[in-house]
């Protein structure tokens, strides 16, 4: 089950063990969660079984939240005992001890609203992490001083430590490795050790759960004596702790001398590795098939130079010292501010995701990772250029190809390759670059290793192709936060612009260098439109002189370069007032109404959003009428299928009808169109749409239209939704609740119907409540009306809106308990429902519970479980449960025979809430009576 958790889950790929946030993930732990709480009741004799070993992990759990069953002092412990008298449930704060299926069940109901927060933390305490490896080692190293308690020799690591803790490689860190170790014993050879988050192995051999039981297992002489440290299984105390651990010198002795060649083989021979659990007596061995074992190499300190000189090309010309180190992304300044919430966060931290088998990887795979081994090795220009040029030949566009690339440490050497003087090893390592970092995985790896800061570089190259190549990189590249905040610290943003889009050129008469450069800036533009989704980065462009050059480029007739250009703009102008106001001094309005009439959807699309974003300023939308831009813009409502040109166009229609001078809509037919949009259309729509008909019925002229359309009564149909963008920019909740004055009563519930989804899902509920004046107080006074109809619709209200305490403090001192207990003898189910929801959120407060009793609210509460309704029962159960925290409410429950035959027979109710709720009042009504 281990092995097949490991390939289900996605695990993060800093070597955390930390599960990612993913739907993926979610639906999993859902599984889980599901399978440990039915497990006690499926399989009530297996659930007894105790564990071999515990499972452990920091919990949210506290000693107050373990009722009976269990002894609470400073710790936690079951009553349930194993047969060598331990418990099977142990809570030392904040480690919790589980032993057992039943006791993890009981665990998890505990846990209450918690419990995919408890299984997610169990399951990544399974997995190793840096801070477990380096406490290991910090626990070895005390083996190895002299004198009779020393068991080791010594204990050292093989690299440097990065930002995450890890010590591997950056491109083996993505394979879930930790670091690698040189361990020498009393009794055997040096131990080669490889730790990741599944385990540690001894290069070519078996894994294992930690480096202690390794050891074991490897040296006689240190599973001897380990036992007879007193301190061989505690953790040391922080003041205690060593930190920091010698790495391996360069020029060690005794280390086996390995080629790369050695070394490498094993990571091409298989592509997947499963673990396989092997038991005797209590002892676990974890037996790898051989791909971990091939997977987890380890550099010597010998190879390790050697290593590094194969990765450069180092006769070329040129070259920079093949020793030089990668600056990790970690390593650059820390801003004390984070880039803008509002920027995109997608790709930022991406699962891997591999083939499960060699069987499944097709013969590019290898063959590419043969050139990529060549290239390693390649003497001299001409067989590193063939090389590149070979590599090219395959599909890079395939996600099979790219990762062939990363897995044999490719991405290294394509990085190393900037760095020479060569500009046709340059081209080609761009030229790969450019169509691998399309991928993921890929791109966020070439900001591991530092090389987004090489590409960078090449910007300030005299040759244009390096620098179109170089653009169009970053641009694949900078689509996530950290990869967006390196071109910044490097300088990026000022050589895109100055580098690549001043210069000066004649649309009708280019020269061939002058279309190079046009290339150029294409591709720098490209670069800028991926960057500008960085707040900080837009005001990074606006400060450099971006937006003029933006505007000469706008005058372009290709395509091509067009799109990039708008979508920049209309990026940049997202709550960038200085941009707008920049754009409209550029007399950039009239190039972008001319393109709202070109035949590309995508770039019509950029136009019509960048004028929505811009039209907030009144200058812009006279300009737009000025331009003639309203024609165009409602012509594109006609193009239904596109959603984000619709809701483009939509938007722009919405800001420029701000001001009535732009009535001139209605010329083209405007409203009857957009009236035409309010059904079956996605919410980005439908916000933009409502917004404009909400400008274009301040006209009288224009409500008439919106009538006789239909509009009025879409209109109604989409205050019963939960879109809360449309009903909170037509004031719609101040206006229905102003319904409930009305004195129809039809009006009245059709107004308080349509107000309990509003409230529900508001953001802030209570708070929009308590603004509107008197709006309590109108709740309260139609809790006296004589129609069932609206009396419900009020007690649903009351249900939602008493969910505040602050509400429900002011709903109490207006007699809402007293109001809704003389309901309680209502024979209609429907009210009886939501009357009884009511009585149970406003039993929250104070002392509402003795209050209901005494207003005789029990009683007849009682009687509603013998209705047919399913939904009642519910509804009642946790009324009544509510109110049996009261002891007289309990007395006069009991007395009405609540508890034979209602309460018992829903504990066996398929309705979970319902089962909850019948066994809770049972407790407490159980409980009195054991005080009594």
């Amino acid at each position: 089950m281990g092995a097949s958790l490991t390939k289900a889950a996605q695990w993060t790929s800093s070597g955390t063990g930390k599960l990612e946030f993913t739907p993926m993930n979610e639906s999993l732990l859902k599984e889980i969660l599901c399978f440990v709480e039915q497990f006690s009741s499926q399989h009530p004799q297996e659930a007894e079984h105790v564990f071999e070993a515990p499972l452990q992990w920091s919990t949210t759990l506290v000693a107050s939240d373990f009722k009976t069953d269990y002894d609470i002092d400073l710790d936690v412990q079951s009553h349930e005992k194993d047969s060598e008298g331990l418990p099977l449930l142990k809570l030392s704060p904040p480690t919790v001890y589980v032993r057992s299926f039943s006791q993890l069940s009981k665990l998890v109901h505990l846990a209450d609203d918690k419990k995919l927060e408890e299984v997610r933390a169990c399951l990544e305490q399974v997995r190793l992490d840096p801070t477990a490896v380096k406490n290991d080692m910090e626990l070895l190293k005390r083996f190895c001083s002299e004198g009779e308690k020393r068991v080791l020799k010594s204990v050292r690591y093989t690299s440097y430590e990065f930002t995450n803790g890890c010590r591997a490689p950056l491109w083996r860190q993505v394979h879930g490795e930790i670091c690698h170790l040189v361990i020498e014993t009393c009794d055997t050879e040096d131990l080669y050790i490889t730790c990741s988050t599944t385990g540690v192995f001894v290069n070519g051999s078996d894994m294992y759960k930690d480096l202690v039981t390794l050891l074991k297992s490897q040296s006689p002489y240190f599973a001897e004596n380990i036992n007879k440290q007193d301190f061989a299984v505690e953790e040391l105390p922080s003041t205690q702790r060593i930190q920091h651990v010698e790495s391996v010198d360069k020029k060690e002795q005794g280390q086996p001398q390995r080629s790369y060649e050695q070394q490498e083989k094993n990571v091409h021979d298989k592509a997947r590795q499963q673990q396989t659990l092997y038991k005797t007596g209590r002892e676990k061995f974890y037996v790898p098939c051989p791909r971990w074992k091939n997977l987890g190499l380890t550099f010597p300190s010998g190879a390790k130079s050697k290593i590094k000189a194969e990765f450069s090309v180092s006769s070329i010309p040129g070259r920079l010292s093949s020793q030089k180190s990668k600056t990790p992304a970690g390593a650059m300044p820390v801003e004390l501010s984070s880039e803008s919430s509002l920027e995109s966060e997608e790709e930022e931290e991406q699962s891997e995701r591999r083939v499960e088998s060699d069987t499944d990887l097709p013969p590019e795979y290898w063959q590419i990772q043969k050139l990529v081994k060549y290239l390693k090795q390649a003497g001299d220009q001409t067989a590193t250029v063939l090389t590149l040029c070979a590599m090219m030949d395959f599909d890079l566009m395939q996600e099979t190809c790219q990762l062939a690339i990363r897995d044999v440490g490719g991405l290294e050497v394509l990085i190393n390759l900037l760095d020479t003087d060569e500009v046709k090893c340059k081209i080609g390592s761009l030229k790969i670059l450019r169509k691998i970092s399309h991928n993921v995985q890929i791109r966020q790896t070439i900001v591991d290793i530092g090389g987004l800061q090489n590409i960078v570089r090449i910007l300030d190259s005299p040759v244009a192709e390096l620098k179109a190549l170089a653009a169009e990189t970053i641009a694949n590249v900078a689509k996530f936060r950290r990869a967006r905040r390196t071109v910044r610290h490097y300088g990026g943003i000022k050589k895109l612009q100055v580098k690549l889009l001043d210069f000066s050129w004649n649309l009708d008469t280019l020269t061939p260098n002058q279309k190079k450069d046009v290339e150029v800036a294409r591709c720098g533009v490209l670069a800028l439109w991926s960057c500008s989704k960085s707040a900080k980065n837009k005001k990074a462009i606006h400060k450099a002189g971006g937006i003029p050059l933006l505007g000469r480029l706008l005058k372009s007739r290709d395509e091509n370069m067009l799109i990039p250009v708008v979508g920049t703009l209309q990026e940049c102008s997202s709550k960038q007032e200085s941009y707008r106001i920049a754009i409209q001094t550029e007399g950039m309005i009239n190039d972008l109404v001319k393109n709202l009439n070109s035949d590309n959807d995508e770039l019509q699309m950029h136009c019509a959003s960048a004028i929505f974003k811009c039209a907030e300023d009144k200058q812009t939308r006279d300009l737009v009428r000025k331009y003639n831009g309203l024609q165009p813009l409602v012509s594109l409502l006609g193009k239904v299928n596109n959603k984000q040109l619709l809701a483009a166009a939509t938007g722009a229609i919405w800001k420029c009808s701000i001001s009535t001078e732009n009535v001139a809509f209605q010329k083209h037919k405007a409203l009857e169109t957009l009236v035409g949009l309010l059904t079956n259309q996605p919410e980005e729509v439908l916000v933009n749409v409502v917004g404009a008909l909400g400008e274009f019925a301040q006209i009288p002229a224009s409500q008439a239209v919106i009538n006789k359309c239909g509009g009025i009564k879409t209109l109604v149909k989409l205050l019963v939704g939960t879109n809360e963008a449309i009903i909170d920019q037509l004031d719609g909740v101040r206006l229905v609740w102003s319904l409930l004055k009305n004195p129809n009563p039809d009006v009245q519930s059709s107004a308080a119907w349509a107000l309990c989804p509003c409230i529900e899902n508001a953001k802030d509920a209570g708070e929009m409540v308590r603004s509107l004046v008197g709006g309590l107080r109108l709740i309260i006074d139609l809790l006296k009306s004589t129609n069932n109809e609206v009396l419900a619709s009020i007690c649903a209200a009351i249900a939602k809106i008493a969910k505040d305490k602050e509400n429900l403090a002011v709903l109490t001192d207006y007699g809402v308990v007293q109001l809704l207990a003389k309901l309680t003898n209502t024979t209609d189910d429907r009210l009886r429902r939501h009357l009884a929801d009511a009585i149970s959120q406003c039993c929250m407060w104070g002392s509402n519970r003795a209050s209901f009793g005494e207003a005789g609210a029990v009683a007849p509460l009682v009687r509603y479980l013998k209705s047919k309704d399913s939904a009642v029962h519910e509804s009642t159960a946790m009324a009544l449960y509510q109110l049996s925290k009261d002891p007289q409410n309990c007395v006069t429950m009991h007395s009405k025979g609540v508890v034979k035959q209602p309460l018992i027979q829903m504990m066996g109710s398929d309705d979970e809430m319902l089962q909850e709720a019948a066994a809770g009042c049972v407790r407490n009504i159980r409980l009195l009576a054991q005080a009594n």
